[in-house]
């Protein structure tokens, strides 16, 4: 690669990663970003004036070890009537998060062991692969933390859930034993089914 131009993905954003893992120094690279506008979005993400910004993508290269959850994956999985408000990860019980909720992000937080189960990799809309909870896993997301959840919404994504002919309901009740909520999710299926 010749230029730091070439380095820039398909939706405007450039990393400082990537630029100094060709070759490029922090000098170029600062000269490149003040030289064409771009915009600092978090430490070491930088988005072209004409990008859409990718809000997912850019939460999943600020916190690598977290994964989208809740709110985000009830939306994405058709489980929402409408576009969360506020962005929402998983991490780990002890990983500090206090940057991500001074941003306003919503995190929840799970026993290390926990973390990856029901974990899937999804696209965005602008194209990049992030990291996200599977349906059956957000059920159980959504029985665990059912508080921070309007009852219309929670009845409308369970109800959803329900008349979905991709649902795995073996995976469901694996993942509610795991949390311990399968009480609760042989509660709601039996009304339901």
């Amino acid at each position: 690669m010749k230029n730091i131009e070439d380095i820039v993905d398909h939706s405007g954003m450039i990393l400082t990663k990537d630029v100094l893992e060709q070759g490029f120094s922090k000098f170029q690279l600062y000269s490149f970003i003040e030289k064409n506008k771009f915009q600092r979005v978090a430490h070491g993400i930088y988005v072209s004036p004409d990008a859409w910004e990718d809000e997912n993508y850019i939460l999943s290269l600020r916190c690598p070890q977290g994964v989208l959850s809740h709110d985000e994956a009830l939306y994405f999985h058709g489980l929402a009537e409408r576009e969360p408000m506020r962005k929402t990860i998983t991490v780990y019980t002890g990983y500090g998060a206090a940057a991500l909720i001074k941003d306003g992000i919503k995190v929840f937080t799970v026993k290390k062991e926990l973390l990856s189960l029901g974990k899937i990799d999804v696209k965005t809309a602008q194209g990049h692969t992030v990291p996200m909870y599977d349906k059956e896993r957000t059920i159980c997301d959504l029985i665990r933390s059912k508080s921070w959840f309007e009852i219309q919404d929670f009845q409308y994504a369970v109800k959803t859930y329900v008349k979905q002919n991709d649902k795995d309901l073996n995976k469901l009740m694996e993942y509610a034993k795991a949390f311990h909520v399968d009480k609760k999710i042989r509660e709601y299926m039996e009304v339901l089914l």
